[in-house]
């Protein structure tokens, strides 16, 4: 099982941007995704979290600008990002909850993308 992330990039301030991550392998079901992220010389923080039950956690700082969706049937959960800020650079990592063909539930991380924005 591996998630793949994607859509990082440089914006400017005010812009928006669209991220993407795609869990495979051999997965018989997925509970919570979501999405963290981490500054430079800071702890890693939740971004937003959607559970398979469809409850929703955003952080403080992103409510009203983020959105996270899931498509069950591609197994990918998306970031969308508008408004962006400065200070919302980091490395964004996605997270999921797996439960693969052997009944076995973990959390896996995917590899980070890398969100710049300038001012």
């Amino acid at each position: 099982v591996q998630l793949q992330a994607s859509g990082g990039g440089l914006v400017q301030a005010g812009g928006s941007l669209r991220l993407s991550c795609a869990a495979s392998g051999s997965i018989f079901s997925i509970n919570d995704m979501g999405w963290y992220r981490q500054a430079p010389e800071k702890q890693r923080e939740l971004v937003a979290r959607l559970t398979s039950g469809g409850s929703i956690d955003y952080a403080d700082s992103v409510k009203g600008r983020f959105t996270i969706s899931r498509d069950n049937f591609k197994n990918t959960v998306y970031l969308q990002m508008n408004s962006l800020k400065p200070e919302d650079t980091a490395v964004y990592y996605c997270n999921a909850a797996i439960v693969d063909r052997r009944m076995i539930t973990r959390a896996y991380w995917g590899q980070g993308t890398l969100v710049t924005v300038s001012s």
